[in-house]
């Protein structure tokens, strides 16, 4: 028996395992499950480290004057909970966010949840153009390096990225800021959009999206200009961390027996670099894309005060030296959250990229 397709004693052949939509969906649910277990866990890590960091609530938000008067400690404890066994407050904030309720800001007396999102939009607004001009430059470059290994190019390309890698990106956004705004005056000084400008309506949260949505140019531009500085700063450091990685996925694939027989068989250069090296390195490259995603929405607060931007980097910096619990828990779950479901997404976009990737 020939080519049967089946597993058969007596014609010896194997059947060759068909990718399958159920497995497919079982694995996300596995995924689906696992994500929130950790997400649990993280809640427990996040409510115990507050717990033992140091400082008092309390002192952190009344006055001097009010901390004299025992009725009004009494009565900011009542309201917060803080009179409550530490097992209980847990028990209540994990159920208030079992129905969405990240909790109210002690500081602004605000929902936690409102004001992420008021101040995610603003992150996402300068990590997204990050994230894809240093895509296209770090693989640009990363590329030249590899087939250049050795030579002059490549040489240029590892100290530019040993320069990126040394420099601190708060010492660069300064400089930026002084050379920009100071000696060439041509930048905002910081802030998301000029005095004379009001914020667009929101539909998006991104300033320049929503200005353009409603027609208004001018106040596109203003916005884009703002956030021109702070994408230029962690573009140049994401940049410089992407080169050094794309070179090495790609200098690997370059050693592998298959690009040498790709050679061999006469194939166009292009076709070499875009259908062998580019799509083999294809997946490191989408890990450490999908990381620095996630790393610069969660990791961008010295920038982002630099230029008073008002991001999530910023509002986790400003809830942990007020001690604001329930938005240091919000904003930590809000990042663990963002760092799962990046890794979730990569995972998937695996199976794209390779077919000889398997989800099951």
């Amino acid at each position: 028996m020939h080519g049967t397709g089946t597993d058969d004693a007596a014609g010896g052949t194997t059947a060759r395992p068909k990718r399958s939509g159920h497995g497919f969906l079982r694995y996300l649910v596995q995924r689906l499950l696992v994500t929130v277990g950790l997400l649990l866990g993280t809640t427990v890590i996040g409510f115990s480290l507050v717990q033992l960091a140091p400082g008092d609530p309390v002192a952190a938000n009344l006055s001097d004057a009010a901390l004299g008067n025992p009725a009004i400690v009494a009565a900011f404890e009542e309201k917060w909970g803080l009179d409550e066994p530490l097992p209980v407050q847990y028990v209540t904030y994990l159920g208030n966010l079992v129905q969405g309720d990240l909790g109210t800001s002690q500081r602004t007396g605000r929902p936690v949840l409102t004001e992420l999102l008021d101040y995610v939009p603003a992150t996402m607004e300068i990590a997204v153009p990050t994230l894809l001009i240093s895509l296209v430059i770090s693989i640009g470059l990363g590329l030249l390096s590899a087939i250049r290994n050795g030579g002059a190019a490549d040489q240029t390309v590892r100290v530019f990225s040993l320069v990126g890698l040394s420099t601190p990106p708060f010492w660069l956004a300064i400089l930026a800021l002084y050379l920009f705004f100071f000696v060439l005056g041509v930048s905002p000084s910081g802030g998301r959009l000029s005095p004379q400008f009001s914020p667009p309506e929101p539909v998006t949260g991104l300033y320049t999206v929503d200005a353009l949505l409603q027609g208004d140019v001018l106040l596109a531009w203003d916005a884009a200009q703002h956030a021109m500085l702070p994408i230029l700063v962690l573009t140049l450091v994401t940049v410089a961390t992407l080169t050094r990685f794309v070179r090495s996925a790609l200098l690997e694939v370059l050693r592998k027996d298959y690009m040498l027989a790709a050679r061999a068989k006469g194939l166009s250069s292009r076709v070499v670099l875009t259908k062998h090296l580019l799509r083999a390195g294809l997946l490191p490259i989408l890990t450490i894309a999908g990381l620095t995603f996630a790393s610069l929405l969660a990791g961008t607060v010295l920038v982002e005060s630099i230029f008073s931007w008002p991001g999530l980097g910023s509002y986790a910096y400003e809830s942990a030296t007020a001690l604001d619990r329930s938005a240091i828990l919000g904003a930590s779950l809000f990042i663990a959250a963002v760092y799962l479901g990046v890794n979730l997404v990569v995972d998937l976009l695996y199976g794209l990229a390779d077919p000889r990737v398997r989800l099951t």
